[in-house]
């Protein structure tokens, strides 16, 4: 058995909800002086430039997790101009993009799962993304953990799915099937001028919290059934966001699936398998 596979053998052993639990104790905790060590030490080791926060002095953070969901400074990410342009959403690399063929989207090379699974079992939901196009994001740990609306959107619908806690990076993408339709999600579901928009963000090993600016934390805890919320498209109580605007936060980075519907974005030609992303940057036009 090589190392890979000792890897992948260990993240089904490990009690990843388990070590979730502890992770995100430990990260929430105001620990101190210990808390500044361990932020200093992640910024040595994931070479990370302070200057782009909005608070470049470590000291400043009280907890891990405000460290790691840090704000950018202003100007840093400025969004993409222009009526038909689509902005990256997050910091990161893409993993896989590319057309949604007969409701099947690839995980990585051998590996596919369907828009049914990923959406928390919704066929009415599922359908609205027939024949479109998807984008999977990863965020690494040095990655800024916000994301932002790729378009101006209505939210129409939030879906939670209970699942596991498999890490996300490229190595478990490429071994253990299903993964990002067994992980725990958190579904954000837009009207947008092209129709829906649908932004599933994705649980991870030592992921304990997704959060959204309109509900705050839906996870922790974790729940044993999916569940949906609708929200109102016109009234007092509407919620839209517009393009760059923050829709929600990993404590501690995960993976975004973006998905489009039938004939209406088109993804630039430089954007491929590997493209690290900037958050705001050009990433697709509205046809």
């Amino acid at each position: 058995m090589n190392l890979d596979n000792l890897k992948i053998a260990f993240q089904y052993a490990l009690p990843k909800h388990g070590v979730s639990k502890l992770v995100g104790f430990l990260a929430k905790a105001k620990l101190g002086i210990l808390s500044t060590g361990l932020i200093k030490g992640f910024i040595k080791a994931y070479d990370i430039d302070m200057n782009e926060a909005a608070q470049p002095d470590p000291s400043e953070y009280k907890t891990f997790n405000d460290f790691f969901t840090r704000a950018l400074a202003p100007g840093v990410r400025p969004i993409v101009e222009g009526e038909k342009t689509v902005a990256h959403p997050v910091d990161g690399k893409v993993s896989q993009l590319g057309p949604i063929k007969d409701g099947t989207l690839v995980q990585a090379k051998h590996h596919y799962y369907t828009t049914l699974e990923l959406l928390g079992g919704d066929q009415d939901l599922a359908d609205k993304f027939d024949d479109g196009i998807f984008a999977t994001i990863y965020l690494a740990p040095s990655d800024y953990h916000r994301l932002h609306m790729p378009l101006t959107g209505t939210l129409t619908d939030m879906v939670y799915v209970p699942g596991d806690a498999f890490s996300v990076n490229p190595l478990t993408a490429a071994n253990v099937p299903n993964l990002f339709a067994r992980n725990e999600r958190v579904v954000a579901v837009f009207e947008t001028e092209i129709g829906p928009m649908a932004m599933v963000l994705v649980g991870a090993t030592i992921v304990r919290s997704i959060e959204t600016v309109w509900a705050g934390e839906i996870t922790p805890p974790r729940g044993k059934s999916v569940n949906r919320w609708q929200y109102p498209s016109e009234g007092d109580n509407v919620i839209t966001l517009e393009k760059g605007e923050e829709m929600g936060r990993f404590k501690l980075g995960s993976t975004v699936v973006c998905l489009f519907p039938k004939d209406k974005v088109e993804f630039l030609e430089s954007v491929t398998n590997e493209t690290v992303t900037r958050m705001g940057e050009h990433f697709a036009n509205i046809k």
